[in-house]
């Protein structure tokens, strides 16, 4: 099976990763791109949404209220982002400002939850590693937000360094270590042309991939290990998003580089 897909800049609502059709089990992912005066709608159905604005600005308008001019940013190498929770059973209506890109991420959620707008301030920012494996951190709409099953964040990597190593997993029921979710990564590069390698597998062999991944390429990981490295002289970014029972980090690492994790501990104290 291919993880890998590249989103191809189209207007409209574009379907990139569809639960059933893809590795996934229960995770929609899809980008609304919309040029200065267009509009779609979106139907959140039994499942609730976490809307990104990767750049742009646009209006949401739900149940009588309008959310204007939520975005700001020209592209995600320049600000935080503003972000749009939405529960199940509601119809959206988005209405762009500019020439505006929103990512979209969809699970089953059981409960009846509340519609919520993130700005920048609600964002919670930590730097995570240290080089050779260093990067910025955007926690977007996580336990903290309305969500029930959704944690989204976008991670910076530092040009040349690693993101997400010692490679780990969450695809087994052992909290509170590693729980049990589905991720997606949705990747930019600054200039465009930039480039990240994306190893992704299994014990078994069941799944051993190694993706070159570029601007506008997303990636799915149903389980097994994964981690991602940047190329020199190049600004990586990847907005990532999962779907569980649990929500945030609860993950393993691969018992064969776990060591590492120690010798950053030092490198952390120096």
């Amino acid at each position: 099976m291919n993880y890998k897909k590249t989103y191809l800049p189209h207007s409209g609502v574009n379907m990139l990763c569809r639960h059933g059709e893809s590795s996934l089990n229960i995770m929609d992912f899809e980008i609304i791109e919309l040029w200065a005066g267009e509009n779609a709608e979106f139907c959140t159905g039994d499942r609730e949404a976490g809307f990104v604005i990767l750049s742009g600005e646009a209006d949401f308008a739900f149940d009588g209220i309008i959310w204007n001019k939520v975005g700001r940013r020209r592209s995600v190498f320049e600000g935080k982002a503003y972000s749009v929770y939405m529960p199940r059973s509601r119809t959206v209506k988005i209405s762009a400002q500019m020439h505006t890109v929103i990512a979209v991420a969809t699970c089953p959620v059981e409960v009846d939850t509340q519609p919520q707008l993130l700005t920048p301030d609600d964002t919670k920012s930590v730097i995570l590693g240290v080089k050779p494996c260093e990067r910025y951190n955007d926690f977007l709409i996580d336990e903290r937000s309305n969500a029930k099953h959704l944690t989204i964040g976008e991670a910076w990597i530092s040009p040349g360094n690693w993101a997400g190593y010692p490679p780990h997993k969450h695809d087994e029921d052992n909290m509170p270590d590693e729980g049990i979710y589905e991720e997606i990564y949705f990747y930019q590069f600054q200039p465009q042309q930039g480039f990240a390698l994306q190893r992704m597998y299994t014990k078994d062999g069941s799944i051993d991939e190694c993706y070159t991944v570029r601007h506008n390429d997303v990636v799915e990981f149903p389980r097994g290990y994964h981690t991602t490295v940047g190329a020199p002289g190049y600004n990586s970014y990847f907005l990532w998003m999962s779907a569980g029972e649990y929500q945030g980090f609860y993950r393993a690492f691969d018992p064969e580089h776990e060591w590492y994790a120690a010798v950053e501990n030092v490198l952390k104290k120096q």
